[in-house]
This record gives structure tokens, C-alpha cells and sequence, in this order.
């Protein structure tokens, strides 16, 4: 069974940083991406910063390049980075993994259970 389990999340003033991990487990490492997506209140889901394991490609929203790096620290393991948060940013954020993209958005086969973020003004 797969898991996905997220930390870091937390309450900061616009401007400050936070880094989100998260750990995988009974996950079998392949090809597919993994990466981060958000839920605002009252918004959609979207997608926020997507990696290919082993060096691959990248791909962040437009909302947040230049502020968020997504990294990969071993095969179980992806971060991100959260720079210069702005009160947009409050979300619930998931980890996912085993994605595909496909019409032009990442689909995820797997999720985990989401952390909260808080950015105040």
C-alpha cells in the first residue's frame, strides 16, 4: 500500500519561508512524476510543482516560480521550498506521486493525506 506522508507545514508572515517533505513509502520508484499540489478554500485543486525522479524535468505554476523549488532527496523522498510566501499561498498542500501528464495537466495515482499553510499579512 502506498503512502505519502507530508511535514512542514505551519503558520508564517508573508515574506518568510517554510520547507515541506515528504515521505513515501511502499511506492515502487519509477519514471512517473512527483510533486506537490494545493487546495485554497473554496478553490480547485491545482497543480504547483511537478518533478521528474533521477535529474528529470521540472515544472512549477506560473504563481509561484521564482519563489518554490521542488527537489528530490533520495527515490522516497521529495521537498519544497517556499520562498517569499504571500497570503495567496494558503492552502492545504498534498504530495503526490506516480503521475502522468496528459492534456496538458499531471494526473496522480497516489495522494497523501495534505499539510496546512498559512500565510498572514
Amino acid at each position: 500500500q502506498v503512502q505519502l506522508v507530508e511535514s512542514g507545514g505551519g503558520s508564517v508572515q508573508a515574506g518568510g519561508s517554510l520547507r515541506l517533505s515528504c515521505v513515501t513509502s511502499g511506492y515502487t520508484y519509477s519514471s512517473n512524476c512527483m510533486g506537490w499540489f494545493r487546495q485554497a478554500p473554496g478553490k480547485e485543486r491545482e497543480e504547483v510543482a511537478v518533478l521528474y525522479p533521477g535529474g528529470g524535468s521540472t515544472y512549477y505554476a506560473d504563481s509561484v516560480k521564482g519563489r518554490f523549488t521542488i527537489s528530490q532527496g533520495n527515490a522516497t523522498t521529495v521537498y519544497l521550498q517556499m520562498n517569499s510566501l504571500k497570503p495567496e499561498d494558503t492552502a492545504v498542500y498534498y504530495c503526490v506521486a506516480d503521475c502522468e501528464a496528459r492534456g496538458g495537466r499531471f494526473h496522480p495515482s497516489s495522494w497523501g493525506q495534505g499539510t496546512q499553510v498559512t500565510v498572514s499579512s
